[in-house]
């Protein structure tokens, strides 16, 4: 395929390598100016879009992917797929929707879950929102650069999943932590603490594939000095677009809310650049609140 690729970041560019490397014929645009081997360079957003078959986006947010759309719109082909690999807000993500619709454009919002490691593995997970026919015809790509992808609706869908999920990753993360903390405080081996949670009701992603203590569970950032695999910004970020969405919905979500809370004064506070896996060295700087 004739694929153009927006944002060749720490994500897009393994992605945008991937596709190379599977044969398909890759024109790129990054505002940096970066350059990837094997992706013909574009002068323009406009330009990378103008010939392609499937146009992929992986921007910073739903402000920059609006006006990157704005952008290309009036130069794609008609049945161009559009497909946004960001994780911006629902509401960013469904008006990104119309603006395809309205140029006689097929539309889908993806945004991925696997970091920077996944990107280059090729073994993200895609959540996708948007019509069956663009989920088709671009699910070929997706199965190259990812291991999974999962079409949870019609647009907006993909964001409203990744930020669900995020949350509770969130959520989860800093329980996990104030576990590991407490144990700390109660003279409990972690390792002990591991072997118990990682079997039995206490199991989560948290602990068993990711645990924030070095040296315990599998090889994670906290044997790397908590050096970001997902960085406490980028988990910040996607906390707040939780509760902007929670916001306009009328959602409860209280826990939801003081992760993002806790979260902000943890980048605020040494955390950015950090793993959000690194909550756990921060609580131990903080005294207990009566």
């Amino acid at each position: 395929m004739k694929v153009g690729f927006i944002g060749l970041g720490n994500m897009g560019a393994p992605m945008a390598s991937n596709l190379v490397a599977a044969g398909h014929s890759v024109t790129g645009f990054d505002i940096s100016g970066v350059t990837v081997d094997g992706v013909a360079r574009a002068s323009s957003a406009a330009d990378a879009a103008k010939d392609a078959e499937i146009v992929i986006t992986m921007l910073p947010n739903g402000a920059i992917l609006l006006d990157v759309y704005r952008s290309i719109i009036a130069g794609v082909k008609s049945g161009t797929v559009l497909v946004d690999c960001s994780t911006v807000d629902v509401a960013s993500a469904r008006e990104a929707h119309a603006l395809a619709g309205g140029a006689g454009a097929l539309s889908l919002d993806a945004p991925v879950s696997g970091g920077v490691g996944g990107a280059a593995a090729g073994t993200l997970t895609f959540m996708v929102g948007g019509a069956d026919e663009a989920f088709g015809r671009t699910e070929p790509l997706f199965d190259i650069m990812g291991s999974k992808a999962v079409h949870c609706g019609t647009g907006g869908a993909g964001q409203a999943a990744k930020i669900c999920n995020n949350m509770l990753l969130g959520i989860s993360m800093i329980g996990a932590c104030e576990a590991f903390s407490l144990a700390e405080k109660l003279d409990l081996d972690p390792g002990k603490l591991y072997d118990v949670v990682s079997t039995s009701s206490g199991y989560c992603w948290s602990v068993n594939a990711y645990c924030p203590v070095p040296g315990v569970g599998p090889q994670s950032p906290a044997d790397n000095d908590y050096k970001p695999g997902f960085a406490a910004d980028l988990m910040l970020k996607d906390l707040k677009l939780s509760q902007t969405a929670a916001d306009a919905t009328g959602a409860a979500t209280p826990m939801g809310q003081a992760a993002a809370a806790l979260y902000e004064t943890f980048v605020a506070n040494g955390g950015s650049g950090r793993d959000f896996s690194g909550m756990l060295p921060y609580l131990k700087t903080l005294k207990r609140e009566n």
